[in-house]
């Protein structure tokens, strides 16, 4: 007798014990990018996959040897194709005395699982393991595959995903669920692209003691224009008409997340942010050179002649001769339909977990999901979390949330894997 999809979800809740217990190990390995080595957390994974009879491979990409790129595999060769993606390492934890607790304690406080990468995304990731883990040793009958992509430099280099999705082992996948952290009140289906833009002031030398008279301050320069920044954030993106509701969406999420006047606005227009300043070699020297780094986060739809006529409009308003500005475009805004297959199931197994109304929106950042959005898969993120602690002291997330997320992935997988 075939397993239905109401077993599978039984067979979720049973282990729902190990799958805690699988959090907290990961969360013990102490793995943060770039500082310690992803070998032991690498091993991890792949000893769990292997004790549930999932082999894995381990593969060398652009990063190098220090950050393998693990991959897995179960179900039929014919049918419905998923990839499940996540990644294992994390960001360094910063000062001890921020933390209440042990950054790499591991265990559950208070209903909570408590320690770096509890939310981005251990959690996430044995999620999508132990998910992977009910299939194949429950036996179900799947239409098709699931597909384990992980990474181990997404929060330095993040090019492990990248460098997978130009290789081949995204072709012809159907449906992609990325675990990263959203919360169960929103499915992130789309987000702004990337520009990192640098713009560089030259001056003329001369004696600090002369420097009314004498030379010409290039940081002064700069500092003319970047008082205007913000008019570049005055690009709008380009949506279709079908996407008015998940632009919607996307604004009430960025509100009850950012909680700051007028954010509703980082979803549908650019924003840029001045992250790095350099200029100047001596405290008695007039510059002659300065440079701004400026990340910039293009809207769905946004036309780059837009953007580069917005910075040359910047430049005239301050009225600095002299001023370059160069452009690294990242990534374009990208999104998927929020009535794909994909969306419309996890929508609705959501809710009927929950309880709750879930709001497919756009990201109002950007992350791997981008590199298979590239490729035309329909591509959503959906993971536990505590947004609060996020980078940041005192990382957490609800053994509630965690625990259906996993009911939720699993529904969603039999819906897409044709279990009834």
């Amino acid at each position: 007798m075939e397993l239905t999809k109401a077993d599978l979800h039984r067979e979720v809740l049973k282990a729902k014990d190990e799958l805690i217990a699988l959090c907290c190990d990961l969360i013990k390995i102490k793995n943060q990018s770039p500082i310690d080595s992803q070998r032991p957390a690498i091993d991890f994974v792949r000893a769990y996959l292997a004790s549930q009879g999932i082999e894995s491979q381990e593969h060398i990409g652009d990063a190098g040897e220090a950050y393998p790129i693990v991959t897995a595999r179960i179900g039929s060769d014919e049918g419905f194709r998923v990839v499940l993606n996540g990644h294992v390492d994390v960001v360094p934890v910063g000062q001890a005395s921020g933390w209440r607790f042990d950054p790499f304690l591991g265990e559950v406080v208070d209903g909570k699982i408590c320690g770096r990468g509890a939310s981005d995304m251990k959690c996430g990731l044995a999620v999508l393991l132990f998910s992977m883990a009910i299939l194949k040793r429950s036996g179900a009958v799947l239409a098709g595959d699931i597909r384990l992509h992980m990474a181990c430099d997404e929060e330095i280099a993040g090019t492990g995903t990248k460098w997978l999705c130009e290789n081949g082992f995204a072709e012809g996948a159907d449906a992609v669920m990325v675990g990263e952290p959203t919360g169960h009140d929103t499915i992130e289906i789309g987000q702004k692209g990337i520009l990192h833009l640098t713009l560089t002031a030259h001056g003329v030398p001369g004696h600090g003691s002369t420097g009314k008279y004498k030379g010409e301050n290039a940081i002064l320069k700069l500092a003319r224009v970047l008082l205007h920044v913000d008019r570049l954030t005055e690009v709008a993106g380009h949506f279709d008409p079908e996407q008015a509701q998940a632009v919607a969406n996307s604004k009430i999420i960025a509100k009850r997340t950012i909680q700051a006047p007028g954010v509703g606005d980082v979803i549908d227009h650019l924003s840029a942010n001045v992250g790095v300043i350099e200029g100047g070699g001596k405290i008695n020297q007039v510059p002659d050179l300065a440079t701004a780094k400026i990340d910039v986060r293009l809207p769905y739809g946004t036309v780059r002649e837009e953007v580069v006529a917005a910075v040359d409009d910047m430049l005239a308003q301050a009225g600095a001769e002299g001023v370059e500005a160069r452009y690294e475009w990242i990534a374009e805004g990208n999104a998927t339909d929020d009535a794909s297959p994909l969306v419309v199931s996890l929508k609705r197994n959501i809710e009927a977990v929950w309880g709750e109304e879930c709001l497919p929106a756009y990201q109002w950042a950007s992350s791997d999901a981008a590199h298979y959005r590239k490729l035309g898969c329909p591509t959503i993120q959906f993971g536990p979390a505590n947004n609060a602690g996020i980078h940041g002291y005192n990382e957490d997330v609800d053994v509630e949330d965690v625990v259906r997320a996993a009911e939720i992935y699993m529904l969603t997988l039999c819906d897409l894997l044709g279990v009834e």
